[in-house]
């Protein structure tokens, strides 16, 4: 009897642990539950770096990524920013409020629509001034740092000796003002025949056969002159060169030259570039060597914009 009273209280019991446990393992899986439910709506506060607030470069937009601005690059040109945006320089100028000659310096953020937006203000430098003053103590002088903001000096172009006029002046982001030394046009008897449209003397570029014709749904749109290495290119027309660098993807070496305010034009692939900004040039005179900087093949990759906007070389050019 006694030992059926026992096997009885065990069962009992073993049913009880059965029952806590069951009830145990109900609460962890709720607080589990809980638990996932919570993670999913945990803010992450962003942790501090150097003082100020840490934010993880894929979720936070460079400006210059930011639809409609473009951030200066060291060596951009109001023009080359333009032409790479295909828009009239004025247009940029103008939303930007950026007069002549244009000045911009790396880091700007430039808005690149009408519908602007706020202008960036000039950054400013800290400039470490001494303070001297004298000690009480010991009569001798002491050095007091001191730091104030103050906008980075850009040294005066003297046009006048130069030739150039505040129009002809092309200010690079990063580099000092410094007109070309050759700034007068050299004289030159340009080969072939030439044209004139809307105002302008047009001549070829380059000898060579087109291998490419215009497209406007390019995203280079022009014309594209095969040659050898070296071979001389030449300016389309009197101007003045607005960019000569390598900033421009898919172009290569590249020099821009404005013609007037409504046309500029662009010669592309340079194995050589030979002229500079601010410098005039003259139709015919060779301003680069053809090459394949940014191409596969030797070739010239020759564009005409008017008002910023791509036309065919072929209808300024003369028959040949």
């Amino acid at each position: 009897m006694a030992g059926a009273w026992a096997g009885r209280s065990s069962l009992g019991m073993l049913c009880n642990m059965k029952g806590h446990i069951q009830a145990l393992g109900l609460a962890t899986l709720c607080c589990l539950l809980a638990a996932c439910g919570t993670t999913r709506s945990v803010v992450v506060q962003p942790a501090s770096r150097g003082g100020s607030t840490y934010r993880s470069p894929a979720r936070v937009a460079a400006p210059s990524a930011i639809s409609g601005t473009y951030r200066v690059e060291k060596g951009d040109t109001l023009y080359s920013i333009a032409f790479r945006h295909g828009k009239d320089f004025r247009d940029v100028a103008r939303w930007n409020g950026i007069a002549a000659p244009y000045t911009i310096w790396p880091g700007q953020v430039l808005v690149m629509h009408a519908s602007g937006g706020a202008v960036q203000t000039r950054p400013v430098a800290s400039v470490v001034r001494p303070t001297v003053t004298r000690s009480r103590e010991r009569n001798v002088p002491r050095v007091d740092v001191t730091t104030t903001a103050q906008a980075p000096v850009v040294p005066a172009v003297a046009h006048s000796a130069s030739g150039l006029t505040a129009s002809d002046a092309v200010p690079v982001a990063g580099e000092a003002p410094v007109p070309s030394p050759a700034t007068t046009p050299v004289p030159i008897a340009p080969p072939g025949a030439s044209r004139s449209v809307s105002g302008i003397t047009w001549r070829w570029p380059a000898d060579g056969t087109v291998i490419s014709k215009f497209q406007s749904g390019d995203a280079i749109p022009g014309i594209e002159i095969a040659g050898r290495a070296g071979s001389p290119v030449r300016a389309a027309a009197d101007g003045v060169v607005v960019y000569s660098g390598n900033g421009l993807v898919g172009y290569g070496e590249l020099i821009i030259v404005k013609h007037s305010d409504d046309f500029l034009s662009a010669y592309g692939h340079n194995r050589k570039r030979l002229v500079k900004e601010g410098q005039r040039v003259s139709a015919g005179q060779e301003i680069a060597e053809m090459g394949s900087t940014g191409a596969s093949r030797d070739e010239l990759q020759f564009q005409i914009r008017r008002n910023g906007n791509p036309v065919n070389p072929l209808d300024f050019l003369p028959s040949r």
